[in-house]
């Protein structure tokens, strides 16, 4: 039977009358050896090292805020980042290889890769680890990058990892489900029939101009290092702790994908949030009200996601993690 993580009132009531921490906010960056990342530190003040979060933004050119040039302003992980900080937890949140502050990086997106992400939450992760003012390390990424997190977790030596409305599917059947009713006939049949092309490697420069946003030949690359990916092969794969957290009002990802994901690792958590989106925000099941959300920052965050979040990682970001995933001293 489907265990959900259930969060019980007085659990919400500790968290709700914490004491807020007095935060530090830092610009940091990382030097990769093929460019450097830019990013943001929130470090509350604290006599002792605190857990320290790495959050791995999402697809397409996605800030370290959640924000997309393409109409998305919602700072999805800013806030995030701020609601952990407030409770004692350090966090760095970093523009991507090829976005925002580290556009210089990889200025031309065919040099995108999943591999070159996941290298990169590597080497943050092993940054921060190195770093005496953090306790464990905890990887949350949102959306794709929920993906990069779990591919990412074992070189990084995290300690436990929360995914925020990951798929469970390889995302060219993402892709195929959310153009189904988008696209009529024909424009559909062309749209699969680039799908299969980069599913099987093969770039195709044939792309429809309703099409290019999708499948422009510069990001074809990138999608063919995606498309390679089970992200519930990977999300099986992990021995460390684990949160699988969804909104039942999320119109890109589903609760199917969070029950596979718990299915695929069986001793992880799963939060699932009524009426939350993928954004991160409880907003009603309508088209229009929903798409507005991905553009309005002044929403704020589920409640039960940031409890949530908090929860887990004091109980999982504080102690000693074995290998096998197990709490130990």
């Amino acid at each position: 039977m489907l265990r959900v993580l259930a969060l019980t009132l007085s659990l919400f009531a500790g968290v709700a009358q914490a004491m807020p921490f007095t935060v530090l906010q830092r610009p940091i960056s990382l030097d990769t050896g093929s460019g450097e990342l830019h990013g943001t530190l929130l470090l509350p003040k604290s006599p002792e090292a605190v857990p320290v979060a790495l959050l791995i933004a999402g697809s397409g050119p996605t800030d370290r805020n959640g924000n997309n040039p393409d109409g998305g302003h919602n700072d999805s992980l800013k806030r995030l980042a701020q609601a952990l900080a407030k409770h004692g937890i350090a966090s760095v949140r970093y523009d991507k290889r090829g976005v925002a502050a580290s556009r210089a990086a990889t200025p031309d997106e065919r040099d995108l890769s999943v591999e070159q992400y996941v290298a990169d939450a590597v080497a943050w992760s092993h940054q921060l680890k190195a770093d005496p003012r953090f306790a464990r390390l905890i990887l949350i990424g949102h959306s794709e990058g929920a993906l990069i997190a779990s591919l990412a977790a074992e070189k990084a030596g995290a300690d436990a990892l929360v995914s925020l409305a990951g798929s469970s599917r390889p995302i060219d059947q993402v892709l195929h489900e959310q153009l189904q009713f988008r696209l009529p006939p024909p424009l559909l049949a062309r749209s699969d029939a680039l799908l299969a092309s980069l599913k099987a490697g093969q770039v195709d420069d044939a792309v429809p101009d309703e099409l290019q946003v999708l499948f422009r030949p510069s990001v074809q690359p990138y999608l063919i290092s995606l498309f390679r990916y089970d992200p519930a092969a990977a999300f099986a794969q992990l021995r460390i702790p684990a949160l699988i957290v969804q909104g039942s009002h999320d119109i890109q990802i589903g609760v199917k994908d969070a029950q596979a994901l718990k299915a695929a690792k069986p001793d992880a958590e799963l939060l699932l949030i009524d009426g939350m989106n993928h954004v991160l925000r409880i907003v009603p099941d309508d088209v229009r009200r929903q798409l507005a959300s991905y553009n309005d920052p002044q929403l704020p965050l589920a409640r039960q996601l940031s409890e949530g979040v908090i929860e887990f990682i004091h109980r999982n970001g504080t102690v000693a993690v074995s290998s096998s995933g197990k709490a130990g001293r």
